[in-house]
Parts: structure tokens; C-alpha cells; sequence
């Protein structure tokens, strides 16, 4: 049908709106990134709007030449890599059981499950139960209490019964293959799309994760790099409830500062980085069961 004036009209109004939503979410960030190429005088001062004043990279400098930051950063690549990984390892486990139509008792367990999600034993029991299993102050710490996802359980397995043929396994037993061996070349091959989407929840949660560290850790050579960063809001946050009349108080403002938006920007980076290589397989994979047919 051809376009009518009216829908040019919708059509220009709905751009526009998205343009203007789109400027709203995107510039924070672009804020942060010119404020940490900024001279922290000129943004302290308001005078960072648009464009960098007084390009410096001292923020950058003053971060990288924090042992504890970037222990921090390994840190956390170290906790994202193996939790995300765990987490995959896991939660195909757990779904791929309960997709199939011949394992018996798989309501009990799902019903199980998903009981967990409503009810926990709450902050304290966990607190005690980690203490107990000694893995307070360890890497586990970071990965174990986290390793599944109930959630991503259920949805990875929704996929599994709905998205991928039962005859396909069925050929595929005939053929001679194991329960593993049709996983491994049938079913995975074919959920590619589904992995990637928990891929990307998985290794956001653990990178954006500071709560289990602030609580299980006190080890500072364990501290992921969210925690560092806290500290460093945390005491620009108090400094600038502080009457400052020493200028090297001042000074030690003013570098926190660009450390801060330094640190912004490095602790984002690679999250930002890894959605591009994801993206083909993210958008088909949020569709999961938007249509039928």
C-alpha cells in the first residue's frame, strides 16, 4: 500500500521520539567519557557539556598506576569468566533434563525449582552457610552461590521443548547417539542464539556484581574491581560535603574526580565491547517465544 500522508507524518513524530530517548539514555554516558579526558577543574566548574576541555589523561594514568585497581580488574575478568562460564556449564545441565518428554519426575523437579525463587532462607542463613564451607574469602565465594539461575533454567529449557523438534532426537538416538552426544551435536549446535542471550545476562551479572564481595569478602587482594570503585564514590561523595580551603585537599578532590570518571569508563568498556560480538545472536534470542507458529 502506498504511504499516506498521515503515515509520513506518525512515521517522522515516532523517529524524532526515539531520536530524543535515544540522546537521553546514550549521553551519560558520553558524558562520563568526556569528563574523563577533562581537566577535573573544568567539571567541577559545570564548564564539560559537549566536547573535552583541557584534554589530560591523568585519570587514566593515576588508575593504572593503582596496584589495587587493577588487581581489582583482573579480579574481575577472573570472576566473570569462570562464573559465566559455570553458570552455561550448569544451567544447560539443569534444562536439558527437564525438556526431555522420557525423564520421569521432571515436574518434581522443576516444581522444586521454581520454589526457590519464591522462598529463600534470607541473607543471614546463606551468610552462615558460606562460613560453614569455609569459602569465605576465596574465589569460590564469588562463583558458586551464584552458579545458577533458576530463571535462565526455565527459559533455556521453554526453548528446548518448544524451539527444537523431539523427532530431531529421536533421529538422533536411532542413529546411534548417546543422551551427551545428542546434546553436544544436535541440540547445543541449534541453540546458539539462546546461549548467547544467557552469555550476555550471565557475564553483565557477574561484572556489575559488588554485593557478594561486599559481604563474604574482606580480603582486599580478592576485591573485584566494583568495590574499589565504591570506595572511590563513596569518598568523592563525603569530600564534597566537606568545606575544602587546603589546596592540596583541593588537589586530592580533583584528581579523585578524574579518577572516578576514568574508572567509569574501564569498568564498562569491556562489557560494551562484548555485546557487538553477541548482537547477530541477541536480537533473534530475545524473540524466544514472542511468536508461535
Amino acid at each position: 500500500m502506498p504511504e499516506t500522508r498521515s503515515d509520513r507524518i506518525a512515521s517522522g513524530v515516532i523517529y524524532v521520539l526515539l531520536g530524543v530517548v535515544t540522546l537521553i539514555v546514550l549521553y551519560p554516558l558520553y558524558f562520563v567519557a568526556i569528563a574523563s579526558f577533562s581537566a577535573p577543574e573544568a567539571v567541577l566548574r559545570g564548564e564539560v557539556w559537549l566536547w573535552p576541555r583541557d584534554i589530560t589523561f591523568a585519570g587514566y594514568e593515576r588508575l593504572f598506576a593503582n596496584r589495587e585497581l587493577v588487581r581489582g580488574f583482573l579480579n574481575t575478568l577472573l570472576y566473570t569468566g569462570a562464573g559465566t562460564a559455570l553458570n552455561l556449564i550448569l544451567t544447560i545441565a539443569a534444562a536439558y533434563p527437564l525438556s526431555r518428554r522420557d525423564f520421569k519426575g521432571r515436574n518434581i523437579f522443576s516444581f522444586m525449582l521454581v520454589f526457590t525463587l519464591f522462598f529463600s532462607g534470607g541473607l543471614i542463613p546463606t551468610y552462615l552457610l558460606i562460613k560453614d564451607l569455609n569459602l569465605l574469602n576465596t574465589f569460590w565465594v564469588m562463583v558458586l552461590p551464584t552458579a545458577v539461575s533458576v530463571w535462565n533454567v526455565l527459559i533455556l529449557r521453554t526453548f528446548f521443548q518448544t524451539s527444537i523438534p523431539y523427532e530431531l532426537q529421536e533421529a538422533s538416538f536411532i542413529d546411534g547417539c548417546s543422551n551427551t552426544r545428542t546434546l553436544l551435536r544436535i541440540v547445543l549446535p541449534l541453540s546458539l542464539p539462546v546461549l548467547a542471550v544467557m552469555v550476555l545476562f550471565y557475564a553483565v551479572g557477574h561484572w556489575n556484581s559488588y554485593f557478594n564481595a561486599l559481604i563474604y569478602l574482606s580480603d582486599r587482594e580478592q576485591y573485584p574491581m566494583q568495590l574499589f570503585l565504591r570506595e572511590i564514590l563513596i569518598q568523592g561523595q563525603m569530600q564534597e560535603m566537606v568545606d575544602i580551603t587546603d589546596d592540596s585537599l583541593a588537589r586530592s578532590l580533583m584528581e579523585a574526580e578524574s579518577i572516578k570518571y576514568a574508572a567509569v569508563i574501564v569498568a564498562n568498556l569491556p562489557m560494551l565491547m562484548l555485546y557487538p560480538f553477541l548482537q547477530k545472536y541477541f536480537t533473534k534470542g530475545v524473540m524466544i517465544g514472542a511468536v508461535k507458529g
